[in-house]
């Protein structure tokens, strides 16, 4: 299995550890996004890999979007970026006939939470965050944030996590079913592997297919939320509340969406 800098992978006992390592946030930029792409593909084609545990280096899962590393002109497509990047990474996640689990071992924010949301089981560490984040910078939930996360915890709480920007902490989202377990931090990582290798040992081609039938079921709109959260998406990143957003972000500062 292939390593790169940004994206590492381990196998062991049928297990492939999936570590998103871009300190110190993690945030994607065209290279991680292509290198994840590349490990799930890989995962979908070698017999030995039988569940994939995806993970963050450090203090901090992901903090989605490299805000800084995504250009801010006029002639930027939003749309075009998630149709080659995330919106075929959520796809995938969901098509591998493998068990996906997410050891979510700090903050999950943006593009990450709809990864996270995307896989197919979640462990957090007890001081793990998760923010949807799109609408701190003027822009729409990607990354099937829109169809995943009401699905899981209810419209209106989906709606409030969205509109209010908020942090919603790891017993809450147990509480509310976005995670499935909690643990301490520093056991999460032995924890989340032991629950993968038992997957692993389990019979995978059937939960392959069970997989299939709960895509069917409940998400058989993926493909079509995903195309349509790019085009709102572009609408979104070319008015004034993303170019506020992005500025206030960048200035360390609290946006001022009255005039924008």
């Amino acid at each position: 299995m292939s390593e790169s800098d940004c994206v590492l992978t381990e196998l062991k006992q049928g297990v492939l550890r999936v570590v998103l390592n871009r300190p110190k946030a993690n945030a994607f930029n065209e290279e991680m996004i292509g290198a994840l792409q590349n490990v799930l593909k890989q995962a979908a084609r070698d017999n030995q890999t039988r569940c994939v545990l995806l993970t963050g280096s450090g203090s901090v899962f992901s903090a989605g979007q490299d805000i800084k590393g995504f250009g801010q002109g006029e002639n930027v497509s939003f749309r075009k970026h998630l149709l080659h990047t995330y919106n075929p990474l959520v796809v995938q996640i969901r098509q591998l006939e493998k068990p996906v689990v997410a050891a979510i071992n700090g903050p999950a924010a943006g593009a990450a939470l709809g990864l996270v949301l995307a896989c197919d089981l979640r462990i957090s560490a007890d001081t793990a965050r998760f923010v949807v984040g799109f609408l701190g910078i003027g822009l729409a939930p990607d990354s099937a944030v829109s169809l995943l996360l009401p699905s899981m915890i209810g419209l209106g709480r989906a709606t409030q996590l969205a509109f209010g920007n908020e942090a919603l902490d790891s017993q809450q989202a147990l509480e509310w079913g976005l995670v499935n377990q909690v643990v301490p931090a520093e056991e999460l990582q032995e924890k989340a592997f032991e629950w993968a290798a038992r997957l692993a040992r389990g019979p995978v081609r059937a939960m392959g297919l069970a997989k299939r039938d709960f895509n069917r079921a409940v998400l058989g709109n993926l493909e079509q939320v995903l195309d349509y959260e790019a085009y709102t998406q572009d609408i979104a990143g070319q008015g004034m509340e993303h170019k506020e957003g992005v500025s206030a972000f960048l200035e360390k500062r609290a946006p001022n969406f009255l005039d924008a």
